[in-house]
């Protein structure tokens, strides 16, 4: 898949996951942002792919950087981050959500279980996907990248 060069990769800034993912978009010169808490210094280092932070002051601030002009959010399990992710799309503007691997697919059929996350007619869920794993996620991104060429 081609990245667009002109966009911004958004994340964490950490390891495991997040410079995996920021390890791909600098592969294919994009550009690749840390939001992080501005009083969380404690964190460590960003991982060795981050070309630009922000530091947020708050909590609120910190998720309205990474969703304000996101194209698409990848949840692996950070529930507070995935149930703003799950609102935004919901009540702010549509926003593909995915949540990925088997940890995050754990907690979407439990908050389905729940009733905490139900679709309904005015709060339809075709914005989510559960995908498997990595394969699985570059099969959608690609899915998503040819829909955005037809329009």
């Amino acid at each position: 898949m081609r990245l667009p060069a002109d966009r911004a990769f958004t994340h964490g800034g950490y390891n495991g996951l997040m410079e995996a993912a920021a390890r791909g978009a600098a592969r294919h010169g994009v550009s690749v942002t840390a939001v992080t808490l501005a009083e969380r210094s404690d964190w460590g280092a960003f991982n060795p792919y981050v070309t630009a932070a922000v530091y947020a002051p708050t909590m609120g601030e910190r998720l309205h950087a990474y969703l304000d002009d996101a194209d698409l959010v990848v949840a692996v399990g950070t529930l507070h981050e995935l149930a703003a992710a799950l609102y935004y799309a919901t009540t702010i503007r549509p926003l593909p959500v995915r949540l990925l691997g088997p940890t995050a697919c754990r907690l979407g059929a439990s908050l389905r279980a729940e009733g905490w996350l139900t679709e309904s007619p005015t709060r339809p869920l075709g914005f989510l996907r559960e995908l498997p794993d990595a394969e699985a996620l570059a099969d959608d991104l690609n899915t998503l990248a040819a829909r955005r060429c037809t329009r």
